[in-house]
């Protein structure tokens, strides 16, 4: 059965958004690697890089150039579109706990997915763009500035067609998804948190006994490494301190359009604009091949570990 396809906005052509994405994403990533340089930003923005320590984490001149550069260029570019934006930077201001915003189309940004490794000077960081209808990610942008790849996904029900996912470089060349082909559970290659990892996950992955693992900083990183073939799955588990819906949303969709998977470990999916941005409980990504199980025994698992963790 195919998906019900749900055309963008009256007035907005897929093609043209597209399009338009990857100006906004170069450009942010111009910005981002002018600052992470110590260089003169483009675009007439500030050069100096401060940092201040505001609600979970750290907001640099960075975060709110990109943010500024992306909520202009979105609205210059379609400004009678029937959407909503919604941007971690702008998100205490546009929130209101327990009420979903009231929008049938969101995007949902995130200018800097990763700022304490941008700040570090690892380059493990990120920017997300994601368009959600009705609280699924029908297309999503994963840009990784200092490795100069733009991830892009667009979901069947987006296009009309058949999911599709692909990775730019600057010069518009595409390189296909290369899932690995590894399947038992005792091969995959995790991808984890360097600063988010707790005594049940530890406990969790030893259940799994999975492979190897490698640690990378943002979401759309990790999620990457998937797609590169290079990692399989990546594990959130989570409570209050969860991730946020601009933590996901976008990495999901590519992730998803590329033929992944990405869902609770009881098989719900992540909702999102649900009236709560945190994207709590345990959460799988994987190339798909084994998720079912993966899903399972983390399930069984976490029953025997946390009997009151809500998946």
């Amino acid at each position: 059965m195919m998906p019900a396809h749900h055309p963008l906005p009256s007035g907005i052509a897929l093609e043209a958004l597209v399009v338009e994405l990857r100006r906004l994403s170069w450009g942010a990533a111009d910005i981002l690697l002018a600052y992470g340089r110590g260089e003169q930003p483009p675009y007439g923005f500030a050069r100096a890089l401060s940092v201040e320590e505001g609600g979970e984490g750290p907001v640099s001149a960075a975060d709110l150039a990109v943010n500024r550069w992306l909520l202009d260029g979105l609205a210059g570019a379609f400004p009678a579109a029937a959407w909503t934006v919604l941007s971690e930077e702008t998100a205490k201001e546009q929130l209101t706990p327990g009420e979903p915003l009231a929008a049938e189309w969101l995007w949902i940004l995130d200018p800097l997915d990763g700022t304490k490794d941008f700040l570090q000077g690892t380059g493990e960081y990120a920017v997300h763009l994601a368009l959600v209808h009705r609280g699924e990610p029908v297309l999503g942008v994963v840009l990784l500035p200092e490795m100069e790849e733009l991830w892009l996904g667009v979901m069947a029900s987006l296009s009309g067609g058949a999911s599709e996912a692909w990775c730019e470089n600057r010069a518009g060349d595409r390189q296909p998804v290369r899932f690995s082909g590894r399947r038992a559970l005792g091969e995959l290659v995790l991808v984890a948190s360097r600063n988010h990892r707790d005594q049940r996950l530890e406990q969790l992955l030893a259940a799994l006994a999975l492979g190897d693992t490698r640690a990378i900083g943002s979401v759309g990183g990790k999620v990457a490494t998937i797609l590169r073939g290079e990692t399989d799955l990546y594990i959130s588990l989570s409570g209050k301190s969860a991730p946020k819906d601009w933590d996901m949303a976008a990495p999901e969709a590519v992730l998803r359009a590329a033929g992944g998977a990405f869902c609770h470990a009881d098989g719900r999916p992540l909702a999102y604009n649900s009236g709560d941005v945190r994207q709590a409980g345990c959460l799988v990504a994987s190339h798909g091949l084994s998720h079912l199980e993966l899903c399972q025994k983390a399930a069984a698992a976490m029953a025997s570990i946390d009997p009151d963790f809500r998946l």
